[in-house]
């Protein structure tokens, strides 16, 4: 690319990237949520989106109105699937990502994300007795992957290894591969512990169904933006730092995560994220393998 081509494409950067600008003309900011990623967004009985990520964006969003003295600013909900959010956000569909979506190596490539506000773990969801402590126990078994999600792209790259010789049977988004193991379809579902649990407490299930011991990865959770949204990210991240250092996390913390349906302690992981904000990316807990 010549001179003049750079130039173009970093002034464009530069004009995409400004999402403050564009709010501050518009008055509106377009949150891009989950239909079933509980608790973290989904969308209530009312069809209101919900949940802890969503929570936390809202309280962004008002300090978005303070940066930009703003008195009335619309907030514009965009329901996205796993596959979805990636490319609505590029294409500035949506502003902020507010579900369940893991900071990885490979998408800090294509969009940043703020400090950490979840650590989760892969596991899988199996009918109560049936054991995976290693990754050979998933031979001969038929597993539900949801589409677009760190989980698929660690079981297709087990299973091409050959270190378990499984069937994955690809579903739109989680319910429907949660739906495919409780008809039997499946022998099992790996997706991250939090959502998992979200998903059987939702549906009673969780005298019938429980997390198997083995880890496969850490994923630690982050609001997603555009790449280069510098100022955006600014202001998240600072919203961020005032709910961690207040205590005002820890509320947020049990309103979700701990009620009379779901019961997920907080675990060392998330609690040191809120002591020492951190971007760091997530990990496969199995040598040569990513997420």
């Amino acid at each position: 690319m010549g001179v003049l081509g750079l130039a173009v494409s970093l002034a464009s950067l530069a004009v995409h990237a400004d999402t403050l600008s564009r709010i501050r003309d518009t008055k509106t900011v377009n949150l891009g949520v989950r239909e079933a990623a509980r608790p973290f967004s989904f969308l209530n009985d009312a069809k209101q989106p919900s949940g802890y990520s969503v929570d936390l964006c809202l309280a962004a969003v008002d300090e978005i109105k303070k940066e930009l003295k703003l008195r009335d600013l619309k907030v514009n909900y965009v329901v996205v699937s796993g596959p979805e959010r990636i490319p609505k956000l590029l294409k500035e569909e949506i502003d902020l990502e507010c579900g369940s979506t893991t900071n990885t190596k490979a998408r800090q490539a294509q969009v940043s994300f703020s400090d950490t506000i979840f650590v989760a773990r892969m596991k899988v969801l199996v009918a109560k007795g049936t054991r995976v402590d290693s990754v050979k126990d998933l031979d001969g078994m038929t597993i539900a992957v949801s589409k677009g999600t760190t989980s698929e792209k660690l079981f297709t790259q087990l299973n091409s290894s050959g270190e378990a010789k499984m069937q994955l049977v690809q579903y739109a988004n989680n319910n429907e591969a949660f739906k495919a193991l409780r008809e039997g379809k499946a022998r099992a579902f790996p997706q991250d512990d939090a959502l998992l649990q979200g998903l059987a407490s939702k549906e009673n299930a969780l005298d019938a169904l429980g997390l198997a011991s083995m880890t496969f990865s850490v994923e630690p959770y982050g609001i997603m933006m555009r790449k280069g949204d510098t100022r955006l990210n600014e202001v998240v991240d600072r919203t961020l730092s005032r709910l961690f250092t207040s205590g005002e996390i820890q509320t947020l913390y049990k309103k979700w995560f701990e009620t009379p349906a779901l019961s997920i302690p907080m675990s060392r992981l998330t609690r040191d994220s809120f002591m020492r904000p951190n971007k760091e990316a997530g990990v496969a807990m199995l040598l040569g393998y990513s997420i």
